[in-house]
């Protein structure tokens, strides 16, 4: 038996909405690949380890900024959909600015920031939106496709300037802006789909929308039984946080014990990420590289593959993390990333060069086999899961706060980290892999001592997992009912003939 339409069509809308992510890997592997052009260098007269660490910098500052003070208003106030497409308008218009930057590091960077205030509101709301319309007992799988596209943006980033640098001498300057340009086609195509995709029921229930809630619903979910159910539990909710006097504001995070804990854990997490040293790596990959191979070609070769093949290693969380569950997929990723940075660190720093600072081809392949097996750990673990596990463990009041703010708490280290390892590496060479090779062994520990799991638990019963109160059933009997049959029997003959493209943005 086949899939329902209304599976498909949940699928469909949480692919859109997880091709933000691919924003965020396109980016990192156009400015990676950059850096390995002499045309682009030579534009921008050949900027030090220094100022390419601040041109990170400046993405991370934008993004940082965006993400905790405009993110999460757009989202609450305009609705999930919004705020995904405003960020998008703000890459493509970035990622134009940054192609035709004129000879001076400035604009590029200035240009960057700009990317980075655009993916500052698109990434929050991104995961929040699909972890609002899927399924408990899915949401899991459906969430790991977030880091999936993170993977295919990578790659397309990489394959693209691959094409170019093959062509680099009849190109000239275009080697590098064709890359830059190329970043306005996934913002352009989210904006386009997103008109398509139903709002999310439960920024509807909570501007007291339930018609257009149920809609929704109805839209992605098999039976009206489903429905029903799924609308009285986010009505109880916002039910509870409505009598209690439970704002949206950022007051709650910090004054609930249970919320509050639940974001320091969340912050650690996201900061966690970016310990194990996936970004650094993936970012600087190109001048890693150069320290074992010679040739420009051959480096964005191997850059190429490694995005490719990190679609394939991504694909391991759809299948196990909602039969492994959370912990184990964090537990063994930060062992075997562990694993990979100290094995990868004694073979290059223990073997001799062979005079020009290079290692033999043992070496280099040895090492290349090392930082691909470090994206088989990464990818499904701390990669998708860390998106997964912020994206479901908070109160439907905090939830766009908290995830901003959390997902933020990457970019804070992410900022630190691009504008140290450069220098690092070029001072230590690959001693400074054992930093994070101890980075993961903590990561490691913590995950084991201090992280529930929450494989199968609905959004609303998480409150009670971390020591809260229970929102979607602790209301006083005098409650008035908040659905009865008649608000979705209203919408039903509407919204089976609505099709996909009946649901109006923030209406």
């Amino acid at each position: 038996m086949g899939a329902s339409k209304q599976t498909v069509y949940l699928w469909y809308t949480s692919m859109v909405a997880a091709s933000c992510m691919n924003l965020y890997g396109y980016d990192a592997a156009a400015f990676n690949a950059l850096q390995g052009s002499a045309n682009w260098r030579q534009h921008f007269h050949d900027p030090d380890p220094n100022v390419i660490g601040s041109v990170n910098t400046a993405y991370t500052v934008g993004c940082v900024i965006s993400g905790f003070f405009v993110s999460a208003p757009i989202s609450n106030y305009l609705g999930r959909r919004w705020a995904m497409m405003i960020g998008c308008i703000f890459v493509i218009i970035a990622s134009f600015l940054a192609a035709f930057s004129p000879r001076n590091i400035g604009a590029f960077i200035g240009a960057k920031a700009l990317v980075g205030i655009g993916q500052g509101i698109t990434l929050p709301a991104g995961p929040v939106y699909i972890s609002e319309i899927t399924p408990a007992k899915t949401r899991g799988a459906v969430m790991s496709f977030w880091q999936l596209f993170f993977s295919v943006g990578n790659s397309m980033g990489f394959l693209v300037a691959l094409a170019c640098s093959k062509k680099s001498e009849q190109l000239g300057n275009w080697d590098w802006k064709i890359v830059m340009l190329c970043q306005m086609i996934a913002p352009a195509f989210i904006v386009s789909s997103l008109w398509a995709c139903p709002e999310s029921p439960r920024w509807y229930i909570q501007k007291n929308r339930t018609e257009e809630a149920v809609a929704a619903l109805l839209r992605i979910r098999n039976t009206r039984e489903e429905v029903d159910a799924e609308i009285e539990q986010i009505q109880l909710a916002v039910a509870f946080e409505q009598k209690n006097n439970i704002s949206g504001s950022y007051g709650p995070l910090w004054k609930d014990p249970s919320v509050r804990s639940r974001l320091i854990l969340a912050i650690l997490m996201n900061v966690g990420q970016q310990c194990t040293g996936q970004g650094s790596l993936n970012n600087y990959s190109t001048i890693i590289f150069q320290k074992v191979f010679k040739d420009n070609d051959t480096i964005q070769l191997l850059n190429a593959l490694n995005a490719l093949l990190g679609i394939l290693f991504t694909l391991n969380a759809t299948f196990t993390i909602d039969r492994f569950g959370r912990r184990f997929l964090l537990l063994v990723g930060a062992v075997g990333m562990s694993t990979c940075m100290l094995v990868v660190a004694i073979l290059v720093t223990q073997t001799p060069d062979l005079g020009d600072g290079l290692r033999s081809q043992p070496v280099a392949i040895g090492t290349v086999f090392l930082m691909f097996l470090f994206g088989f750990f990464f990818k499904p673990s701390w990669g998708a899961t860390v998106w997964v596990w912020t994206s479901e463990i908070f109160s439907m009041n905090v939830r766009s706060q908290a995830v901003a703010m959390s997902t933020q708490a990457q970019n804070v280290a992410n900022a630190v980290l691009l504008q140290l390892f450069p220098l690092f590496l070029a001072n230590e060479g690959f001693y400074a892999m054992y930093m994070f090779f101890a980075m993961n062994l903590v990561l490691a520990f913590f995950v084991y001592f201090f992280i529930p799991e929450t494989k199968g638990k609905t959004l609303e019963s998480m409150d009670i997992l971390f020591g809260g109160a229970n929102h979607a059933e602790d209301t006083t009997p005098d409650d008035p009912p908040m659905l009865g049959p008649d608000a979705t029997e209203n919408v039903v003959s509407e919204s089976v003939g609505e099709g996909v493209s009946g649901s109006g943005v923030g209406r």
